[in-house]
């Protein structure tokens, strides 16, 4: 039996391997927060159907076959999703498998370094990735480096508000660049900064930055908000930078692209299933996902640059090929793929030796002891 199932591992990953792409696929859902790239990127407008903006994100993050270099590619284009909340889902061709350990996947933004000499901030711009096997849920969050940060609000919900038809725009009059500061409305629960504000607009981008096919004049987003990241360090608001976290969001840092090179210091090198929690910051182990979501995790303003807003260039799975770990049988304890005499050994010894070992806890009572043994033995004896 246990060749036969290795048989059939192999060729299951022989399968994938013929047929499994290695860039996204497919886009669930899109709505971006409102922004200064919104409508913009990509370019929508306010007779498009649902369907037509879910095409616009497709041919401008997902893969496609180059029939003149006779290979998969990935779209060249980005998408923005506004300011905080705003998201977009999407698939591969195939569940992205989890391998214990490694990188599981890699999703693309557009953050730089401002200064060489330090990789300590630039245009970081965190985007929260979600994974989940159904579109409605439950879905379980890859903790990055600022998710037990005190500052991290995890019960975050705001709402935007459409400008009315008649809206009169008020300038900042200390900044030239800023055109209107009371433009897109907002209200939230946060618990440490202001509870209400506006998405400002500036002069380098006039159209409208709500989104224009959104059937609504109210949108809200909740999820995990971040504390701020950036700083104007002119004292002029001329130079503003934002800080990069350490680790575990998109568009953070400046992406390894997994070309053959080799990293650099401080690159974002990419995403790892083992990182998922559940809602109550549980570690969750799961084997593999369907379905990924990038949301803007941060609320804030940073003068003439504009919101913080999320951009995504598409992803790619690090191990296309992957197979998930098949479940342990019960009474497997030393996990080689049987049920014998051997599992009853490797009991006696994690009792003898109080080693932590969940697989020994056989009859499920919480406890490793003597009747594990029994509950093995009634399994090799009578098949259960």
């Amino acid at each position: 039996m246990k060749k036969i199932i290795i048989a059939l591992s192999l060729v299951i990953s022989l399968c994938a391997s013929a047929e499994n792409k290695r860039y996204i696929t497919e886009i669930h859902d899109f709505l971006p927060a409102p922004g200064q790239f919104t409508n913009m990127m990509p370019v929508t407008k306010a007779d498009m159907t649902k369907a037509d903006v879910l095409k616009a994100v497709a041919n401008s993050i997902c893969g496609y076959y180059d029939e003149e270099d006779e290979e998969e590619v990935i779209a060249q284009s980005m998408i923005s999703l506004g300011s905080y909340g705003g998201y977009v889902i999407f698939s591969f061709d195939h569940p992205l498998v989890n391998v214990k350990g490694e990188y599981d996947m890699q999703i693309f933004g557009n953050a730089y370094q401002a200064n060489q000499s330090s990789n300590s901030g630039g245009s970081s711009e965190p985007g929260i990735v979600m994974v989940a096997n159904d579109l409605n849920g439950p879905w379980y969050e890859l903790a990055g480096s600022e998710y037990h940060n005190p500052r991290t609000q995890h019960d975050f919900k705001i709402t935007y508000y459409k400008p009315a038809p008649d809206h009169v725009a008020t300038p900042d009059p200390k900044n030239k660049a800023i055109v209107d500061t009371s433009y897109v409305a907002w209200t939230c629960n946060s618990v440490d900064s202001l509870t209400t504000g506006h998405v400002y607009k500036n002069s380098f981008h006039a159209q409208s930055y709500w989104p224009e096919w959104y059937e609504g004049d109210e949108i809200t987003f909740e999820g995990s908000k971040l504390r701020c990241n950036a700083a104007d360090e002119s004292g002029q608001g001329t130079y503003w930078v934002q800080y990069f976290y350490d680790w575990g969001y998109v568009d953070n840092r400046p992406d390894y692209r997994y070309n053959g090179t080799e990293p650099q210091a401080g690159q974002n090198l990419g995403f790892k299933l083992d990182w998922a929690v559940d809602s109550e910051g549980n570690h969750v182990d799961i084997k593999q996902v369907k379905y990924i979501k990038v949301y803007n995790g941060v609320l804030q303003q940073c003068g003439w640059l504009g919101e913080t807003s999320t951009e995504v260039g598409g992803a790619i799975d690090l191990h296309p090929d992957a197979v998930p770990e098949p479940d342990r049988i019960t009474g497997d304890v030393n996990g080689d793929g049987s049920v014998d005499i051997t599992d009853a050994n490797a009991i006696i010894n994690a009792i003898l030796t109080t080693k932590n070992l969940p697989e020994a806890d056989v009859n499920n009572d919480g406890a490793i002891d003597i009747t594990d043994v029994n509950a093995l033995l009634n399994i090799i004896l009578n098949g259960k």
